[in-house]
């Protein structure tokens, strides 16, 4: 009965040896966890802590701590190549951003070289305006025998999109618009403005077709003598079937159809054939 006795509390005491020795285990397994959570989480060695932190912790640092383990948890795994997609986006950016600064830069001096070609433009436009509007008065007075005429601004203001209005009043006439004249005076006041331009502006080369139509024949005199006036400065291609017009030229070309179907070109120099009529009247 001694000898049962004795294994029986020989067995007890292996049984809480081995409870001892499995808890010493899982302290031990726990001690180096919490061992190497210090070392990773806070880069700490457990005699650094013990030395420079109080183990004492409040509920409102637990509360910080938890906030931002769940914030460090929402911005989710590392990008391990964050860094050179940063370089080359950042790269990307600067070119960019180079680019638009040169393009602004560019778009500026254009504007710039606008303006001032607007201002020459303006001040060309304004001296060319005054002179032919000067003229404009004197030639008007010559065609009509009279009278006033001016060329006005609509916005002198915007002088590059204005437009120009006509205002014109015959001699013995007061009429504020000009459609109410007739198609012979439209017609020689075209023809004042433009002979207008050309006393400011002279050019080789003009070319009328049919501009005296509507003019009765004094005017179409006064017409013709006017070209004349300026031949010595421009020459002018006149097609025209007034005769008025046609003793003031230097030349004539016409087209005669002498047999059905065939045209044919006629010149004729007004001197030599008045020569030659002088001369057949003489008996020459």
């Amino acid at each position: 009965a001694l000898v049962r006795q004795s294994r029986k509390q020989l067995d007890e005491t292996n049984q809480k040896s081995n409870h001892i020795n499995v808890a010493i285990a899982k302290i031990d397994t726990r001690l180096e966890n919490d061992m190497n959570r210090l070392a990773t989480s806070y880069a700490m060695t457990y005699d650094y802590a013990k030395a420079n932190y109080d183990m004492t912790v409040d509920d409102s640092a637990r509360d910080e701590v938890n906030q931002l383990r769940a914030a460090i948890t929402a911005l989710g795994s590392i990008n391990n190549d964050a860094p050179e997609q940063y370089e080359q986006l950042n790269q990307r950016y600067q070119t960019l951003k180079g680019q638009i600064n040169d393009l602004v830069s560019a778009r500026n001096k254009i504007l710039d070289a606008i303006d001032e070609l607007d201002d020459v433009m303006i001040d060309q436009f304004m001296t060319m305006f005054n002179a032919i509007n000067k003229e404009f008065d004197i030639t008007f007075k010559q065609l009509f025998g009279g009278g006033k005429a001016k060329l006005v601004l609509e916005d002198s203001n915007d002088v590059l999109n204005t437009g120009i209005d006509v205002d014109v009043q015959p001699p013995g006439k007061s009429i504020q618009n000009i459609r109410l004249f007739s198609g012979g005076e439209k017609s020689l006041i075209a023809i004042s403005a433009l002979f207008s331009i050309l006393k400011v502006k002279p050019v080789p080369l003009v070319i009328f077709d049919e501009v005296e139509a509507a003019l009765d024949q004094a005017n179409v005199e006064r017409f013709a003598k006017f070209i004349k006036n300026f031949s010595h400065q421009t020459q002018f291609l006149v097609v025209t079937h007034r005769p008025g017009t046609m003793e003031q030229c230097d030349v004539l070309y016409g087209v005669t159809m002498q047999k059905q179907g065939v045209s044919q070109m006629l010149k004729v120099e007004l001197k030599q054939a008045i020569d030659m009529a002088d001369k057949s009247d003489n008996g020459e």
